[in-house]
């Protein structure tokens, strides 16, 4: 799978919350296998809008949309416990 190049917002928000190395791991993981179990990876409700998103850690999930086979990355979010 390809993956746009990161925006600034994504960019400041994987800076603000210090994932850099776990993100590019993560990131790395998704163009090699999208259905890595590590990645747990999954669409988000409402379905037909067309967003997943996968596990950077516990802690955070990047939150992306697939169009023309190319994932871009809208957002890292903290992930409740």
């Amino acid at each position: 799978m390809q993956i746009q190049p990161l925006n600034k917002k994504v960019l400041k928000q994987i800076k603000k919350f210090g994932i850099e190395r776990k993100c590019k791991k993560q990131i790395s993981l998704l163009i090699e296998n999208p259905l890595h179990p590590g990645l747990n990876m999954e669409k988000l409700e409402p379905r037909q809008v067309g967003l997943y998103s996968f596990r950077i850690d516990k802690s955070y999930r990047a939150i992306f949309r697939i169009r023309n086979g190319i994932a871009e990355i809208l957002l890292i979010t903290q992930h409740y416990q």
